[in-house]
């Protein structure tokens, strides 16, 4: 096995056209759809209309190097680094906590400034978290199978990290690492009966993490009639409609959206996709789910793929990279379209912002490596049981 992945590693890589294309999509679409967003916002905070789509252009650069980097670091070297890989992430959500250490944005201590990029500690505790469940479930499948204990284990673990990262506040991103961890579980062959005790008790929780919080109680009555408080609590979620209301079948035209300019607050990061829905209207809004969708299934088809070579840890990983990307773009979506309460997450690839950006490069990279080491292995097997392993 080691060999076929050192070949891997230092022979010919292998690119999935598929994925490349989707990738490719998503970064153009949001980079155009950023820069179209922000043009009125540079020049209104620093004198240059393209203060924003130049430090979008240096994320991007900067995530597909470090891209480039994950995809060439062989999958077994993520496994053994694992455990240590969301320790890290754990001591880094203490850190952002410190006072004078976090960065404060909009009243929320989420984000650390390394050489001037903000790296927004949850994207990566996302990431480690990912990689931290697929080595547990690997160690630990036949007592997950088993043992509700088995279970149990992670989720003390992970309530942990959503603890910290309630205390920033980041209510989305807890969600989001919770609903990673019980994923890849299910996905492993958890038994259902837990998982029902696990959301019942998960659903209580967060009732009670909004009941107790005044703002997160605003977010939803506001969420639930937007109109009756359109000045105030209501007010993002009001312009986000308009823009789809405006946006019709075709849009009003790249670059002619009028809800962005100082109307819809933060257009080009987690309101991009109402931005989107006003300019390239409902064939815009269509192309980017589209986009997503194909995202998600190329991804669970490499997860397969790589279960039935036998590496289960890639499977994994490629499980929970496919529920991270599918879950955090749907709630973006759902938020920008009425149908959740607002939730400070990210439009995956697309909207603006260093530390999201680079992480998902590297996520999508890291899908990049588990599809060529599988297809260097396939490549390996004899014929006949290539043909045998996939009939």
């Amino acid at each position: 096995m080691k060999k076929q992945v050192k070949r891997s590693l230092l022979g010919c890589f292998h690119f999935d056209p598929l994925l490349v294309v989707v990738s490719f999509s998503l970064l153009v679409m949001g980079y155009v759809m950023v820069a179209s967003s922000s043009l009125h916002l540079g020049i209104k905070i620093t004198g240059n209309s393209f203060y924003y789509p130049i430090r979008q252009s240096l994320h991007i650069a900067l995530g597909v190097i470090l891209g480039i980097c994950v995809a060439l670091t062989p999958i077994r070297v993520w496994e053994k680094a694992g455990q240590w890989l969301f320790l890290s992430g754990i001591l880094l959500l203490i850190v952002v906590l410190v006072p004078g250490l976090g960065v404060k944005v909009n009243g929320s201590t989420r984000w650390l400034s390394i050489f001037g990029i903000r790296l927004q500690v949850s994207e990566l505790v996302k990431f480690f978290s990912v990689i931290y469940m697929a080595g547990y479930v690997n160690r630990h499948q036949e007592s997950i199978r088993k043992s509700v204990f088995a279970l149990f284990k992670p989720i003390m673990l992970f309530s942990g990290a959503s603890l910290l990262l309630l205390m920033e506040p980041d209510f989305g991103s807890a969600v989001v690492i919770m609903i990673i961890a019980m994923g890849v579980m299910f996905l492993a062959g958890a038994r259902l009966s837990p998982f029902i005790i696990l959301l019942s008790s998960g659903a209580v929780l967060a009732s009670l993490l909004v009941y107790f919080e005044p703002y997160r109680m605003k977010r939803v009555t506001s969420f639930l009639n937007p109109w009756a408080d359109a000045k105030d609590t209501g007010y993002q979620l009001v312009h986000a409609l308009i823009s789809f209301g405006r946006g019709e079948w075709v849009g009003v035209g790249l670059g002619s959206g009028i809800q962005k300019l100082f109307y819809l607050p933060e257009a080009h990061t987690d309101f991009l996709f109402s931005v989107i829905a006003e300019e390239l209207g409902l064939l815009g809004v269509l192309t980017i789910i589209g986009l997503f969708a194909l995202l998600v299934w190329r991804t669970f088809e490499i997860a397969a793929a790589a279960e039935k070579a036998g590496e289960r840890f890639a499977a994994f990983i490629a499980y929970g990279l496919g529920i991270w990307f599918g879950f955090q773009s749907f709630v973006n979506m759902g938020v920008n379209m009425g149908i959740l309460p607002t939730k400070g997450l990210t439009l995956p690839l697309m909207s603006y912002g260093g530390g999201s950006m680079m992480i998902m490069c590297c996520a999508v990279a890291l899908i990049f490596r588990i599809q060529s080491e599988v297809a260097e292995i396939n490549a390996s097997m004899p014929k006949e049981r290539s043909r045998w392993q996939s009939a």
